[in-house]
């Protein structure tokens, strides 16, 4: 089946099985492998990104299930000139990362609680990224990071 999504503000149309779930139609179809696969199983969050605004895992939703939707990766986080967004600066700031599996989930995890919370608190924070697991990092950096993203979105004009 055809499956029209705009990934990264790019029209695309998408032909899969019917029950091709979104991280394969992303990862597969269209290459956009910065969206991991991590658990199959919705529990890790290496494979968030943006549905409409709203962060979701797309390791436990259908491509078919988006007919039209709006999809950002962490590839559409970027400027056009390569100029990182300000939660990817961060988290490269504040060493939010360190092997790198788990951090697009978490930078979209990041972005959606920044939008619906410009002030979140450190709690509010811990329990957005909850969904999101990492085995190196330890977390404090990651919390720092959004902390530091989310001060530089407000600073934005």
């Amino acid at each position: 089946m055809l499956v029209q999504l705009k990934v990264n503000g790019r029209q695309q149309s998408v032909d899969v099985a019917p029950n091709t779930l979104l991280v394969t139609a992303l990862r597969e179809n269209l290459r956009l492998t910065g969206t991991h696969v991590g658990c199959d199983t919705a529990q890790c969050g290496a494979c968030t990104v943006m549905v409409n605004g709203r962060a979701i895992k797309s390791c436990n939703t259908l491509a078919a299930q988006h007919p039209g939707a709006e999809i950002t990766t962490i590839e559409g986080l970027a400027a056009p000139d390569g100029t990182m967004h300000p939660l990817q600066a961060a988290f490269k700031e504040c060493h939010g990362l360190q092997c790198g599996f788990c951090t697009p989930g978490m930078v979209m995890s990041a972005l959606d609680l920044c939008r619906r919370h410009p002030n979140a608190s450190d709690t509010q924070i811990r329990e957005q990224l909850e969904g999101n697991l990492c085995r190196c990092t330890g977390y404090q950096n990651i919390v720092k990071s959004v902390q530091q993203g989310q001060a530089a979105m407000a600073a934005k004009p």
